[in-house]
């Protein structure tokens, strides 16, 4: 009975002091709010310099293959593979293959280390679409061996006579395509540590796609990879962003009496960069495209 009676009279005082404090509220709650208007706009920052920001090589090399172009010369007295284990007819990672030097040049161990080699199928000519100029010999990279043990012979005491040949024996580590019997192999180059900045070309660039990267692909897409018909003679550098032009189609004008023909104007189709230059040729990632890009479809500065 105590405790009820004294919880009621604290509810009666508060109460009073509820009441009390509504007919002389304190000075600080009469004072009139002042409120924030807001609306939606754009919020810019301009950047600290004039070119884009560097592409991380970690999220580009995933898309980027390793074409190489060679001399059509050094390649045919490149070491080549002759043979596989238990006559298999296609090699991949993991599998084990037998390769052999030219002649007066077998494959050896080099002392120090072991020897990386990169395993190209035979080059293919590369021509210039517009001029008809040969630009250079593409070989396809296939993938990556490491050498296991060199070539030896055995010869014949008497007369110095070979009695018999052993092969050198290669361990497939890595494989973008299956790897055959006549396939060659050049020495691993170390490994370059890239930086890419994607910027415009200083000057107007024209140029051609001579071909599409990679076996029985007609037309490019996002991520893929094509061949540019200018290099670093032409001032084309690592990082370079063109632009892919569409050629207008050609068709009458029908709403003359006398048709006249006509060409429509060449269309922007997508942006390449240039990741990989030679001489006279470079090779470039398809950054983005409307439509398939093929051999033949003009390059231009990206206005």
């Amino acid at each position: 009975m105590y405790i009820g009676s004294r919880f009621c009279a604290l509810a009666l005082l508060g109460c009073a002091l509820l009441a009390a404090q509504a007919q002389n509220p304190p000075e600080h709650a009469m004072l009139p709010m002042e409120g924030i208007r807001l609306a939606p706009r754009i919020r810019y920052q301009a950047l600290g310099s004039g070119t884009l920001p560097a592409l991380q090589p970690q999220r580009i090399e995933p898309f980027l293959a390793e074409p190489v172009v060679v001399d059509a010369g050094a390649m045919a007295t490149a070491p080549r593979i002759v043979a596989t284990q238990d006559g298999r007819v296609l090699l991949g990672s993991g599998d084990r293959a037998y390769a052999r030097g030219p002649a007066g040049a077998p494959l050896l161990d080099a002392p120090g280390r072991q020897q990386a080699f990169r395993i190209l199928r035979n080059p293919t000519a590369l021509t210039d679409p517009a001029s008809g100029e040969l630009l250079g010999f593409e070989a396809r990279y296939l993938g990556r061996a490491m050498l296991v043990r060199g070539e030896s012979t055995r010869i014949a005491d008497a007369d110095g006579t070979i009695v018999e040949m052993t092969p050198a024996t290669l361990d497939i580590v890595a494989a973008k395509e299956e790897v055959r019997v006549g396939d060659r192999l050049v020495p691993e180059p170390e490994r370059e540590l890239l930086r890419y900045v994607p910027h415009p070309p200083a000057t107007e660039f024209d140029g051609r796609i001579v071909s599409v990267y990679g076996s029985a692909v007609a037309q490019a897409a996002q991520n893929q990879i094509v061949v540019v018909n200018r290099g670093t003679r032409d001032g084309l550098e690592r990082g370079h962003v063109l632009a892919v032009l569409t050629a207008g189609a050609r068709l009458p004008d029908k709403t003359d009496a006398d048709p006249t023909p006509m060409r429509l104007p060449d269309e922007r189709n997508g942006l390449l960069m240039v990741f990989k230059t030679f001489e006279r040729l470079s090779y470039a990632l398809v950054l983005g495209a409307r439509d398939g890009i093929k051999v033949g479809d003009r390059l231009a500065s990206p206005h």
